[in-house]
């Protein structure tokens, strides 16, 4: 009987103890992962050149969270198909947070633009921080209009026979216009032009009435009163153009298009892995260096979290499809 007992003791502590083992072996796991990661080289996928405003802004972000990640981040630039290469590569990439994608807002304009692209917005990615946003700019030659209420009455004067540029088709700064003739209930030809450079050279040299492009392109001309801005798309007034309306103050309420910067990762990215990303991306975006740095570029830091940026997403693609529709541009 004793010796019995004494088995049966054995047995229930080996039960026990293999029972610690086990649970040990589904926690430690966890726990390691995350706290191990990363451990190895960061790739982030810019699906544009190198030197454009959008790889500039993607530097400045991955410098800044290198040091808090403790490992390299890369930048690898994958242009071509109007970012639907890169955005494409990044969709079908490891989920293993060693692979993501810093975009702009073609990300949301070109499900709308082309028949088909290689990626879901939604289905293919998961938001890890809003990073940064450029508005667009409306502008004009000096004398021709004041405000953009003076424009739009031109506009609506001259039944149709008024031109704006803008830096390409299927652009953000295309659509604002696109929206704004809605809006507006005006009506205008569309120039595009490979570029804000080109688009503004038409304006002066009066084959357009109005050029819309990112505010980086024209400030300089403003400032030195070459050109007049009648507005522009951000939420608010931009911080080196502090006497240009923006389009909520012209009287359009809720008009607000700027082109924003996010970070992405492949679906299925461990969601420990999304949120240090997030965490370590938000804190860095406070940094008063990283600000300044932005800011030459032309992008004011915002620094929202994966929930500001899913609900981006998804409010930006349902009004580019609907400006799309209405403004019978034909996908691609």
């Amino acid at each position: 009987m004793q010796a019995f007992k004494s088995w049966r003791r054995t047995i229930n502590r080996r039960r026990f103890i293999g029972g610690v083992a086990a649970s040990l072996a589904v926690a430690v796991p966890r726990r390691s992962f995350a706290q191990a990661y990363p451990n190895r080289t960061i790739r982030v996928i810019v699906p544009f050149a190198a030197g454009g405003p959008s790889d500039i802004i993607a530097r400045i972000v991955a410098d800044a969270i290198q040091p808090r990640l403790g490992q390299s981040v890369v930048i690898d630039n994958r242009a071509g198909g109007g970012a639907n290469i890169g955005i494409g590569q990044a969709a079908r990439a490891e989920p293993d947070g060693y692979t993501l994608l810093i975009t702009t807002s073609a990300f949301v304009i070109n499900p709308s633009l082309y028949k088909k692209t290689p990626f879901d917005p939604i289905k293919d990615f998961a938001p890890i921080s809003d990073l940064a946003v450029s508005p667009q700019m409306l502008s004009v030659l000096p004398g021709y209009a004041n405000t953009l209420a003076e424009f739009i009455a031109k506009a609506k004067a001259a039944n149709g026979k008024l031109n704006y540029s803008s830096p390409g088709l299927g652009t953000q700064a295309q659509l604002t216009v696109e929206l704004l003739k809605l809006r507006a209930g005006i009506d205008m030809t569309h120039v595009p032009f490979p570029g804000g450079p080109p688009a503004v050279q038409a304006l002066l040299s009066k084959s357009v009435e109005l050029v819309t492009n990112a505010v980086p392109t024209s400030e300089k001309l403003v400032h030195a009163g070459t050109i007049h801005a009648l507005a522009v798309s951000g939420k608010d007034r931009w911080f080196s153009l502090p006497n240009v309306p923006t389009l909520v103050e012209s009287g359009f309420p809720g008009f607000i298009t700027d082109t924003f910067v996010g970070m992405f990762a492949p679906t299925g990215t461990p969601k420990e892995i999304v949120e240090r990303l997030a965490v370590e991306t938000q804190a860095a975006l406070k940094n008063p260096d990283v600000i300044a740095r932005a800011r030459g570029a032309g992008f004011q830091v915002i620094g929202g979290g994966p929930d500001i940026l899913a609900k981006r997403v998804v409010e930006e693609l349902a009004l580019n499809r609907e400006i799309v529709q209405k403004a019978g541009i034909e996908p691609r």
